[in-house]
């Protein structure tokens, strides 16, 4: 039974709205017997494509005196209006094999044979006479991931109001407010000094007394500037998309917007994450000593002959990932004579690449592998 490698000219892309982390597949055995016939059914895989996304989340709110932050701070680098921007720092990629319905194959063995053969979960050949690791899968969907309000975390920007003294409550004039918080910070900032040098009247009991002072004075003298300097906050972001490329191409994965951060390839909202597949090499069948193309033996056990494509992965213009991958879609199918493995004094075993379907390694197995 033999079907072509790859028929569907359809694009998947799905997002695993999880923290990335791959799951670990188990390996099945199959062995042949009555109940199967003798036969062993296995399948080639299509390679498919882990997209890791990473971002960096940015929120900042200006603070209500952010004008006087030159005279007061000594310093212009200031938040000057509110904002929020979501920019992609980085993408890998990682391909793996997923068992293609169009490449369904049948290892027909006689009554008495030990040949086994080794599977993933879904049927993707693995090894034939060994036991090989299953392959990873894919960091997994399993419903909607609670999006932390990064800008709730920076509060209303009010906390300083602790601490200001009778003078900036009584005056209405920013001008004036703002001279007065700049003074408590100078005060708060001669008590550290204070402390520090053993000056302080009084001093602290004991080494554990001083860091607490110490700490509540910094956290005074932080929430006071950012009225002046503003407020901050970053968060890092990773998200995992995967999708199987058919054709040449490119394909709009996801959208990063500035309002909703990773958002699906429909929503405008958000600039384009694109990846580009371009074919460099066609997988080509085997040649003999003249040259020409070797036959694929009869009831071969089959893999792959995979082609390969550059993947690049763009994002507002800057290039985040090119790298030249195996694809099996990409590439052709051969064969192995059967009886290799079903030698009853020298059985031969065999390894697959479980993202490609490619033959890995072949050798006479010195006894059967667990």
């Amino acid at each position: 039974m033999q079907t072509p490698l790859l028929t569907s000219t359809v694009l998947t892309i799905l997002a695993a709205l999880l923290p990335v982390g791959s799951a670990a597949q188990q390996t099945k055995v199959l062995t042949a017997d009555k109940h199967n016939e003798y036969g062993l059914a296995y399948s080639l895989p299509v390679t498919a494509l882990e997209v890791i996304v990473t971002a960096r989340h940015d929120v900042a709110r200006r603070g209500p005196f952010y004008q006087y932050a030159g005279k007061y701070m000594g310093t212009d680098k200031v938040v000057t209006q509110d904002s929020e921007t979501w920019t992609v720092t980085s993408v890998d990629v990682r391909p793996y094999g997923v068992a293609d319905p169009d490449a369904q194959f049948l290892m027909q063995l006689k009554p008495g044979a030990v040949t086994y053969i080794a599977t993933a979960e879904d049927g993707m050949l693995l090894g034939i006479n060994c036991k090989p690791q299953a392959p990873a899968l894919p960091a997994q969907h399993s419903g909607p991931v609670a999006v932390v309000d990064l800008a709730a975390t920076l509060g209303d920007g009010t906390d300083y109001l602790q601490y200001v003294d009778e003078d900036f409550i009584a005056s209405q004039s920013s001008a004036k407010q703002a001279q007065s918080l700049s003074e408590s910070i100078m005060e708060v900032r001669d008590a550290k000094i204070s402390l520090t040098r053993g000056t302080a009247d009084p001093m602290p009991t004991d080494g554990r007394q001083l860091e607490l002072m110490l700490n509540s004075l910094t956290h005074q003298e932080e929430v006071m500037s950012q009225a002046f300097l503003g407020r901050k906050a970053t968060e890092t972001v990773t998200r995992s998309y995967t999708m199987t490329p058919a054709d040449d191409g490119t394909y709009t994965l996801m959208r990063m917007s500035d309002f909703a951060g990773f958002v699906g390839p429909d929503d405008y909202s958000g600039s384009p994450l694109t990846v580009t597949v371009k074919t460099t090499a066609e997988g080509k069948l085997p040649v003999d000593a003249k040259g020409e193309e070797k036959r694929v033996p009869k009831d071969a056990v089959m893999y792959a002959i995979p082609g390969t494509a550059r993947v690049t992965v763009e994002w507002e213009g800057r290039k985040l990932y090119e790298k030249e991958l195996d694809f099996a879609q990409f590439g052709t199918l051969f064969g192995l004579n059967p009886l290799l493995f079903s030698d009853r004094k020298d059985p031969s075993f065999a390894t697959f690449d479980p993202a490609t379907g490619a033959l890995r390694e072949i050798g006479t197995a010195p006894s059967r592998q667990e």
